[in-house]
């Protein structure tokens, strides 16, 4: 896999690495119920995937009072760290990456999850070394905001232009060209193919191997 295109490669963590999408929109909807609130439409909880959670339960919960995004913030969080219930990375995700590793590749992780989350499931995964440098939501501006991209590019000395966003959301296609930065999508997350297409990113993978196979042609 020789690079050809890129340097720094930056992924997603939930919806492209880790197959969690399914729990964080039970989650969500969980913790809507729990206060009384309208529940959100599984299409509707899952489009914020990947934002800040601020910014998700506000999209999720407009009808909220913002003073209450606390509380709601609370019982999204006892439901997603429910006693018993675990996610795991998607299928042939760890070789991938331990391929792009091999091969000399910088690997970043930019997600909307905290500091907290991201390094708990980190731990959990066994994929903390992997990793040169990792930007949470609770750190910088949430996406499509192009700053963890232009963090972890100064971080790590990188160009920009050497530098791709991998991930399942608009949210993660759209911060990639707010950042001046290649996009890559991942159909088997958060959002519709459709909508992702329309961002024009460079390849859309329906899985895993797919992604890894485009890398080791185009990366």
């Amino acid at each position: 896999m020789a690079r050809q295109q890129f340097d720094l490669v930056v992924f997603d963590w939930d919806g492209t690495l880790m197959d969690s999408t399914a729990h964080i929109t039970r989650s969500i909807q969980a913790a809507c119920r729990d206060l009384g609130l309208p529940v959100p439409a599984d299409e509707a909880a899952s489009y914020v995937i990947g934002l800040g959670l601020r910014d998700a339960l506000s999209i999720a919960a407009p009808s909220l009072d913002p003073a209450d995004y606390p509380r709601l913030a609370e019982r999204y969080r006892y439901h997603y760290l429910i006693k018993g219930t675990r996610t795991e990375l998607f299928e042939g995700a760890r070789e991938l990456l331990e391929e792009l590793r091999d091969m000399g590749y910088l690997l970043a992780v930019a997600t909307g999850k905290s500091r907290v989350g991201l390094n708990r499931a980190l731990d959990e995964a066994r994929l903390t070394c992997l990793f040169d440098g990792t930007r949470c939501a609770d750190e910088t501006f949430s996406k499509p905001h192009p700053a963890m991209l232009h963090e972890l590019s100064r971080e790590l000395g990188q160009d920009l232009e050497r530098t791709v966003m991998i991930g399942d959301t608009t949210h993660d296609l759209q911060m990639a060209l707010n950042a001046g930065t290649a996009g890559v999508a991942v159909s088997y997350g958060a959002h519709r193919a459709d909508a992702l297409t329309a961002l024009e990113p460079k390849f859309v993978a329906e899985s895993v191997p797919a992604l890894a196979a485009w890398l080791r042609e185009h990366a």
